[in-house]
């Protein structure tokens, strides 16, 4: 069953952290890239953060940039986002999701979807 697990959410005080994982499993994800998306309550769904699951290169919104980390551990086949500095805007359902196109930040790009993880910032 190919399927994508996000797990890490949880509750968190501005000005902290939390790392988001992934786990990738039913097909091999080598020639994918990585997204994480997000959606807050009566929002569109936004792009955050992709990477190549091969490359070093990311790619990330500008509301992340310099805060949000990317990454991927081949071994385990997760990806992971390590969120520092949240912020009560930060609050949403993350999504992590799979596609072809490299450094797509278009949420039609990608194909496959978890199910998601609450993150909330207090302030």
């Amino acid at each position: 069953q190919v399927q994508l697990v996000e797990s890490g959410g949880g509750l968190v005080q501005a000005g902290g952290s939390l790392r988001l994982s992934c786990a990738a499993s039913g097909r091999t994800f080598s020639t994918y890239v990585m997204g994480w998306f997000r959606q807050a309550p009566g929002k569109e769904r936004e792009f955050v953060a992709a990477k190549s699951w091969s490359s070093i290169t990311a790619k990330y919104s500008d509301s992340v940039k310099g805060r949000f980390t990317i990454s991927n551990n081949n071994a385990r086949n997760t990806v992971y986002l390590q969120m520092n500095s949240l912020k009560p805007e930060d609050t949403a359902v993350y999504y992590c999701a799979a596609g072809r196109r490299p450094a797509a930040d278009d949420k039609d790009e990608y194909d496959l979807w978890g199910r998601g993880t609450q993150v909330t910032v207090s302030s």
